[in-house]
């Protein structure tokens, strides 16, 4: 047997970990669903585990084969669960520890990135109790936490926002839940994406996605709500353009080290045309929703969900245990 990507499959028992207890519970347990009904349908034994306190013994009860990471945030993408089951000696699908540790991390993956020439936004560290005493950054600029994804708690702050000037303590936003930021400035233009696939031969990116929300930007909502986004795959860009954000995207996956797949965002000014590209953030442990984006751009390439989950099978067990 065989799939698309060139990895081998046979029959196999996966222990497909999900849920979780970070912000992005509910989007883990749509992943984590999708792909144990895509192995059961391919023949795998799979065992669901709706990650808790107790999760190690329970892994070590089930004795699966492999186990896929279907988690999204903290712990299972920050390098937390991927520790455990190094030292459990068991096989996992996507990026590794020191992986997952840097990427999670926005500042973490500049220092990985930008010295070889990835572009992305300048920016710093704040502290947000002294954003009530003056903006950090000329407006417009951006707010995230420094180690959440999928658009979690990020606030872009203009001169008409209603978040005050300087931001009002009582004001809704990322500075009431996190106790430091990563403030960046504001990239006006269009929003990118690409997903990287480890295949047999080395990493290829899949596609440019464009991402056009209804209203607003591409937040948590947009990017989970049916209908809030439009995705243009492909994206209707310039040749270089394109060529540019899938070199990126590959650069980035294989500088920080991510195994199965990826998926690099970037932000678009297309009145600066290649000056204006800017690399956001890489993720490690991408959606395998409906409406997520790797499977989809797999999809544009010939790659069925149910392909594509048996290839980060397949290749997180041509890795194998990092310990046992």
């Amino acid at each position: 047997m065989g799939n698309p990507a060139g990895w081998p499959t046979v029959s196999y028992h996966v222990a497909v970990l999900m849920g979780g207890w970070a912000n992005e519970r509910p989007v883990s347990l749509m992943s984590g669903e999708g792909v144990a009904k895509a192995l059961e349908a391919r023949g795998h034994r799979v065992t669901r585990i709706d990650m808790d306190r107790t999760v190690a013994a329970r892994i070590a009860e089930a004795a699966p084969d492999v186990v896929f990471n279907a988690l999204h945030g903290v712990p299972g993408e920050d390098g937390t669960v991927q520790g455990m089951l190094d030292l459990m000696g068991v096989p996992y699908t996507h990026s590794g520890l020191a992986t997952s540790v840097i990427a999670i991390d926005k500042e973490l993956t500049k220092n990985a990135l930008v010295p070889h020439g990835v572009p992305m936004p300048g920016g710093r560290i704040v502290d947000s109790a002294g954003l009530h005493d003056k903006d950090p950054l000329a407006r417009p600029y951006v707010l995230k936490p420094v180690n959440e994804g999928s658009s979690v708690g990020v606030a872009i702050v203009t001169e008409t926002s209603n978040y005050g000037n300087p931001i009002r303590r009582d004001a809704a936003g990322p500075w009431q839940e996190f106790a430091q930021l990563l403030a960046e400035p504001y990239i006006r233009g269009r929003e990118l994406t690409v997903a990287v696939l480890d295949e047999a031969d080395g990493p290829r990116a899949l596609a440019v996605t464009e991402l056009v929300p209804k209203s607003g930007f591409y937040d948590f909502d947009a990017k989970y709500t049916e209908g809030m986004t439009e995705h243009v795959c492909p994206a209707q860009l310039p040749p270089r353009i394109e060529e540019l954000c899938k070199g990126y995207a590959v650069q980035a996956h294989t500088l920080l080290g991510c195994r199965g797949c990826s998926r690099t965002d970037f932000r678009w000014d297309d009145e600066q045309g290649e000056a204006g590209l800017f690399v956001l953030e890489t993720n490690t442990q991408p959606g395998m929703t409906p409406l997520s984006l790797v499977p989809e751009q797999a999809k544009y390439c010939g790659m069925s969900y149910e392909d594509l989950v048996e290839a980060l099978v397949a290749e997180a067990l041509s890795r194998g245990a990092k310990y046992g």
